[in-house]
């Protein structure tokens, strides 16, 4: 029996309830079997100056998904990719039996532009937009979204994305949730120095 699982990339540089919050409301409005968290090892959209090692961002991801329908997974390090478009086309070849819808905030499709061979991306899968404040507008009128915009499907039939053809592009709303790694990382610089993974930690609870 197919699978349907939706894939989110980032750093995750920490992970947060923003991020677990987003990932289940995409589960249950897209019908997943589950989500991963492609953990990145560096995104080359983003500043090298304050990223946590990978370690310390896996664990995070990986506490946060704790009891949820949720992966956090390194297998961007393990695949040795460094752009989505080469990680997508190795997870359909390797998981030729599962079908995979890549979700973004509208943060990513503003810049979208900018991702390196955007348009193969965008016919590898489909694709699902999550709303966020402040970016909706940029999203909307984002280079990328001129090409994107014939492919549109309405979000009352986002449960039927396993059966589009592609590119196919969701915009999905749910209600907000306001918390900013940016703002985790002011308030506690060092966190990567004390977060323990739970899947290697002899300590952990069942």
């Amino acid at each position: 029996m197919t699978r349907r699982v939706g894939l989110l990339g980032g750093s995750f540089n920490p992970a947060h309830r923003g991020h677990r919050h987003v990932t289940l409301a995409a589960i249950r409005a897209l019908e997943l079997d589950e989500a991963w968290w492609l953990v990145s090892p560096g995104n080359p959209l983003k500043p090298v100056a304050g990223m946590a090692p990978l370690p310390a961002r896996l664990a995070s991801a990986r506490r946060m998904a704790r009891r949820a329908p949720i992966r956090a997974t390194d297998i961007e390090a393990r695949l040795r990719t460094r752009y989505t478009v080469d990680t997508l086309r190795a997870l359909v070849r390797r998981y030729p039996r599962i079908r995979f819808v890549w979700i973004m905030g509208a943060d990513n499709l503003a810049q979208f532009d900018r991702w390196r061979q955007w348009r193969t991306i965008a016919r590898t899968m489909p694709i699902a937009v999550v709303a966020r404040p402040g970016y909706d507008a940029r999203a909307l009128a984002a280079p990328a979204m001129a090409w994107l915009r014939r492919f549109r499907r309405p979000a009352c039939q986002s449960g039927d994305w396993a059966e589009w053809s592609v590119p196919a592009l969701v915009l999905l709303r749910f209600r907000p949730d306001t918390t900013s790694a940016t703002q985790l990382r002011a308030q506690d610089p060092d966190w990567h120095r004390h977060v323990d993974d739970p899947i290697s930690s002899p300590n952990r609870q069942s």
